[in-house]
């Protein structure tokens, strides 16, 4: 099995670097539960998830733009938006960190926590 290496930009933050940021950032716009889920040793996707929910669609866009706003302040940009037009689930994929930003009956319907099983799971609570 191969193993994918992500190694940072020089100068660029780490992926959990980059995951802590996301999760800052969503938090920053009132998102619930965010949490940075450790999938490295559960997939070859991404070395991260960040998982998180608003309460509305407009609530969403605003947790996904506060997100890509927190990366580009750091040179970053995502690979791929999806879902922003709907807003019911917004996945950013930053390559080594995938954000997913729900609604929250689209969060406990697709359940990734649980799907993902025992991939660690770090919470932070807002100050």
């Amino acid at each position: 099995m191969l193993s994918k290496v992500k190694r940072p930009r020089a100068g660029g933050p780490t992926p959990l670097q980059l995951a802590r940021l996301l999760r800052s950032a969503a938090v920053d716009k009132k998102a619930w539960d965010a949490v940075v889920m450790d999938v490295r040793d559960k997939t070859s996707v991404a070395d991260y998830f960040v998982v998180c929910d608003g309460e509305t669609d407009r609530q969403v866009r605003a947790i996904a733009d506060g997100m890509v706003e927190a990366a580009k302040a750091r040179q970053l940009r995502p690979l791929a938006v999806d879902g922003y037009d709907d807003a019911s689930w917004i996945l950013l994929d930053f390559d080594s960190v995938l954000a997913h930003v729900f609604l929250p009956g689209e969060r406990s319907y697709y359940d990734l926590e649980s799907l993902w099983g025992r991939a660690d799971k770090r919470r932070r609570k807002a100050v």
